[in-house]
């Protein structure tokens, strides 16, 4: 399984066209082939930030979903909306 960790921190002024971007996306991504999770959050403590965290089945799921136009324009954007650039990490973790 492939975890992705993203990271955003939004313009306040921005907020409401982020959060309903990320909510796009997130719906989207989750009928995607090898989506197993996808999900966004704000964080409590600053509204300003927000994480996704989305479990693919494999690489080869998560390359196709990075190549979907939707998500390339999803990417272009919400950067649009962000005060500095986001943050990825993605990890390849099994079942314990």
């Amino acid at each position: 399984m492939i975890i992705v960790i993203g990271k955003i921190t939004v313009n306040p002024a921005r907020k409401d066209k982020a959060l309903a971007l990320c909510l796009e996306h997130v719906q989207r991504s989750r009928a995607e082939p090898g989506c197993l999770d996808h999900r966004v959050s704000i964080d409590c403590e600053d509204e300003a930030k927000m994480t996704f965290v989305e479990h693919w089945q494999d690489m080869a799921a998560l390359k196709t979903h990075f190549a979907v136009k939707a998500s390339q324009d999803f990417v272009k954007d919400l950067t649009a909306c962000l005060t500095e650039p986001p943050e990825m990490k993605i990890y390849e973790a099994g079942e314990v």
